[in-house]
This record gives structure tokens, C-alpha cells and sequence, in this order.
């Protein structure tokens, strides 16, 4: 099987409701939930199942589980909120990125301490009660406890990014009180030993009727991913090239199509469906034109738009443009990934010709803090294009039903490159990243050394633009101290034939190296006696 295509059906989830397990996916199963109930089909046990795969797209871009629904982008230099009324994909993230003192003991709208240990109390029951009342075969049990245990892995990597070694669960040993936080390589530890026996005892693919599974490559390209973050170069490296050996997967000629999922670039995706589950994407972002008042909410920032070169491999001079009544930047130089990715003056979006002007007609811009809120105006000169449906008309009577690709394989490509520098293999690294840069007709980068690792990063940023990676990245690059102190994002005002090359923030942004570590919550602190806040919170 060469994807995932996980879609949890109204149907299916209504088959357990009426079964009396309508909270199967938010509270503890009882002894009578597991015992007479879930435990008496296999079908039974798979729709149980089936609600961990919602996490997928809970911590996706379509979902509210990595920064209560805005776009981690907007902790960087890459994406802006227009609105300074506070709220969620409004005035909260420019809160966090003007004021690092926002990230407090008390609340952080980025930490998931309490969603994650919810998340995995639920799956040590599923694997307490297989224990107790399964009478199935264990081949059988075994494929559950892979899918469990792959989930368990990626929602502690959830938490071990965000913290320093955390409290680790793996059974019901949850239910005591009090508990210590375990070291960051234990925490690593047992994000890498859960992936492996899922990489073990997964199947390479599922027969139709289970199409949607997740598969021994999902938790290879996923651990590929997750042993970047640990620095365990090897682990990363091995298993980036046993999703590529596979040769299940490869890119898409076109990068427009390649994260839209049920292609043969995606290798975990969650598909959504009008009846439900559906997103809101477009809604929050498309422009006024579309006929939606209240969109608009984030748009891409001249920052990011700087970082794409042009078609034939070389940096457009943006300076001739940083300046008072400048002409319309030459756009349509700049490489595919750009015009995938952004809706920029003078592009077609359904059909219009954009304007992004003052009083334009298609894409108004209005300047930040003009109004509380954006109105579906850009305070940036720009829109989101890339992850939006294009397609998608009445936005108001129907909802986004995007498919979130959580891996794909330009992903896995990217982060062999970088295991593989770190390993001194700097042949496989430049060929890894220049097979991403070949898709969309770029000479490839033959640099080395700390300028390779620059051409890098920004191959990274813009291949994975609005994926939800940046941000993460670098944090744990260790860059985010440097590079996202002290600045400031930019846009242009456009009025008639006039490019005015303007600041959008109005305060610096900072970031605050305090801030690598997530404090742990005073609720925990509060009701475990044995743990122990960290040093830098203390």
C-alpha cells in the first residue's frame, strides 16, 4: 500500500454509539465498557482503535492541538496574524511572538501537557483491558498493540519536544498520584522502542477491507522524523533510507498536488468529509473576495516570501524593492513553490486577477491595527494559497473537507539529508536535498559545511512551508534565540502601481531561550509531590 487514507466514518462512530459506548473516545473505559462490549468482536476492538487515529489530524494543521488552532508559523518570521484583539488565529499569537513572558507556569497556548496525558491514559487502558479480556488470536492482538503503540510514540514526541524528559506512562501505573519525570533520553527511549515494535509487528500493507491502517513504513518515514529531534543521527538516517529502499513512494511531478494526499507521495494522511469529521481552514483564511467576511485571519509575510529563489536557482535583490514608491516585485520569476504556496499580487485565485491593494476588489489590504480584527483583509500584500481548496465556493454553507498529510515523502527525503550530514555523509546529503530541489526544475546545491546547512534550512522552510515544521525546527536547531530576537516582519501596502515596502508588526518580536524548555503546569506540580519543576522555572 503506498498511503494512509484514514477516515473515520459518522457511521461507524455511530455503530459504537449505539452500542452504549458513546464515550469511547474521551473517557476511561469501565470494566463493563471493556469486558462485555468492546472485547466481544474484532470489530468492536477496531472502531475503538480507530479513535486514536483522530490524534492525526488533532495535531495537524486542520486541528487546534499544537497551538489551540493558529498556525505555529506565526511564531517565526514566516507568517502574521492581522488581528491585535486577543483570540485564538488573531491577537494571541502575536502576543506570544511580541512577549515571550506570555509562556508562564500557568498557560501556555503551545504546551499539550494535559491533552497528551489524557491521550495517553486512554491508550495504556485499550492496552491494560487487551490484556485482561482479549480472546483473540495474538497475531491479532499483537497488530492492535502496534497501531496503540505507534500512537502512544507520537503524542509522547508531542510532549518531548516541547519539554525537557517527561513523566513517563506505560501502563496503569497512571492511575497513581505521584510520580517523577524521567530524563530526556529515557523519554527519547521509549518514543524510539514503541516506533520499533510497531516498525516489527506492523504489516508492510493491509488487505482492502483495512485499507487506512497505519503500516510498517508510516512508523519508519514517523521515526525518520522523531530521531532528528533526539540527535540520534543513525536512527534517523536508517530509517529514512528503509522508507526510500521501499520504493512504495516518491514525488509528485507536480509540488501543487503533493500534500493534498491519496497520492503516491503521502505516506500518512487523515481524510475529512463534509458530513463530518471537516475543518474550517478556508474559512479562517481566505481573502474577502471569496465572499466570506470573516477570513483572512493569518497571511505569509515578505520574509517568506524572500526565502524562494528564482526558477533558474539564483536570489532575487529584493533591496530594490525596500524602498518608498517601489514597483510591482517580478513574481513570476520566482520558482513553482512560491505560486503553490502563496496568493501574491497579480496571480489567479478562482478565477479572479489579485490585487491585494488598498480598496482592492480581489484582496483588500488594510494595515494592522486598523481594525480589532482582519475582516478577510491582508495586512501583508499576501493570502495563503497553499493548503486551501480552491475549489471551494460557498464558503459559507460548506465546510473545508482538505485531506492532512502528517508525512510525506519529500519530508522523509529532507530528513535523511540532514541525518546524513550530521553523519558526515555529505554526498548522500546534497543528493537526498537536490532530488526535493529537482522536482520543481532547481540546479542543485553543492555546498558544504556550515553553508550547506544554510541552503538546508531553507530548502526545508520553503518545500515544507506552512506544514507546521518551522517553528519546531528551530527550536530544537537551537536557532530560535538568534534569529527570532529583536525583529520585525514586513509586507507591502499596495496602492495603485505603488509598492510600499512597510513594517506589519509595529514592536519587535522576540524569542526567549528560556522558552526551549516548556514549563511544566503548576496543575501538575500542584497534584504530584514527586515532581520536579525544571531548573530554568524553578
Amino acid at each position: 500500500m503506498k498511503k494512509i487514507n484514514i477516515k473515520i466514518l459518522s457511521l461507524a462512530i455511530s455503530a459504537v454509539i449505539l452500542t452504549g459506548c458513546s464515550d469511547w473516545l474521551d473517557l476511561t473505559p469501565t470494566d463493563q465498557l471493556t469486558d462485555k462490549v468492546i472485547w466481544e468482536k474484532e470489530s468492536s476492538v477496531d472502531l475503538y482503535v480507530n479513535g486514536f487515529y483522530t490524534y492525526l489530524h488533532q495535531y495537524g494543521q486542520f486541528g487546534d492541538k499544537q497551538f489551540e488552532g493558529s498556525l505555529t508559523e506565526s511564531l517565526t518570521n514566516t507568517f502574521k496574524y492581522g488581528s491585535y484583539a486577543l483570540g485564538h488565529k488573531a491577537g494571541h499569537p502575536n502576543n506570544y511572538v511580541f512577549n515571550p513572558s506570555t509562556v508562564t507556569t500557568t498557560s501556555c497556548f503551545y504546551s499539550n501537557w494535559g491533552d497528551a496525558y489524557n491521550k495517553i491514559r486512554r491508550m495504556n487502558e485499550f492496552l491494560h483491558s487487551m490484556e485482561l479480556y482479549s480472546s483473540f488470536p495474538e497475531s491479532l492482538n499483537t497488530k492492535w498493540e502496534a497501531q496503540i503503540r505507534f500512537f502512544r510514540a507520537f503524542i509522547y514526541f508531542q510532549l518531548a519536544k516541547r519539554f525537557d524528559g517527561v513523566i513517563l506512562y506505560t501502563s496503569l501505573d497512571q492511575m497513581q498520584k505521584d510520580k517523577a519525570r524521567s530524563t530526556n533520553k529515557e523519554t527519547w527511549d521509549l518514543i524510539e522502542q514503541d516506533l520499533d515494535f510497531a516498525i516489527d509487528n506492523l504489516p508492510e500493507s493491509w488487505s482492502a477491507t483495512e485499507k487506512g491502517r497505519v503500516t510498517k513504513y508510516v512508523a519508519l518515514a514517523f521515526k525518520s522524523r522523531a530521531m532528528l529531534y533526539a540527535e540520534r543521527w543513525q536512527s534517523a538516517y536508517d530509517a529514512a533510507n528503509k522508507v526510500i529502499d521501499s520504493k512504495l513512494f516518491s514525488l509528485m511531478d507536480n509540488y501543487a498536488e503533493s500534500w493534498k494526499g491519496s497520492n503516491k507521495e503521502s505516506i500518512l494522511e487523515f481524510k475529512y468529509d463534509v458530513q463530518g469529521p471537516s475543518h474550517t481552514f478556508d474559512r479562517d483564511y481566505v481573502p474577502l473576495s471569496d465572499g466570506y467576511e470573516f477570513g483572512g485571519l493569518g497571511t505569509p509575510t515578505q520574509e517568506m516570501v524572500e526565502s524562494y529563489e528564482k526558477a533558474d536557482g539564483t536570489k532575487m535583490d529584493w533591496a530594490l524593492y525596500h524602498k518608498v514608491n517601489a514597483t510591482r516585485p517580478s513574481y513570476e520569476n520566482l520558482e513553482p513553490r512560491f505560486k503553490a504556496t502563496v496568493i501574491y499580487p497579480g496571480s489567479t485565485w478562482k478565477g479572479h486577477t489579485m490585487q491585494n491593494s488598498v480598496n482592492g476588489t480581489y484582496g483588500t489590504f488594510m494595515a494592522y491595527r486598523a481594525q480589532p480584527y482582519t475582516y478577510g483583509h491582508t495586512t501583508t500584500g499576501y493570502f495563503l494559497r497553499k493548503l486551501m481548496d480552491e475549489q471551494l465556493i460557498d464558503i459559507k454553507g460548506k465546510p473545508s473537507t482538505q485531506t492532512w498529510v502528517e508525512i510525506r515523502y519529500a519530508e522523509v527525503l529532507l530528513n535523511k539529508a540532514e541525518a546524513a550530514f550530521r553523519l558526515n555523509k555529505l554526498g548522500e546529503a546534497r543528493d537526498a536535498m537536490n532530488e526535493v530541489r529537482e522536482r520543481v526544475n532547481l540546479p542543485p546545491k553543492l555546498s558544504s559545511g556550515d553553508q550547506w546547512f544554510s541552503d538546508y534550512r531553507n530548502e526545508r522552510k520553503v518545500e515544507l512551508a506552512y506544514e507546521g515544521h518551522l517553528f519546531w525546527d528551530m527550536r530544537r536547531w537551537k536557532l530560535a534565540h538568534i534569529e527570532y530576537n529583536n525583529y520585525r516582519c514586513h509586507g507591502f501596502k499596495i496602492t495603485g502601481d505603488n509598492y510600499e515596502y512597510i513594517d506589519v508588526d509595529y514592536q519587535d518580536r522576540k524569542f526567549s531561550e528560556k522558552n526551549y524548555v516548556l514549563p511544566i503546569p503548576d496543575s501538575e506540580l500542584a497534584n504530584n509531590s514527586l515532581i520536579v519543576q525544571y531548573d530554568s522555572w524553578k
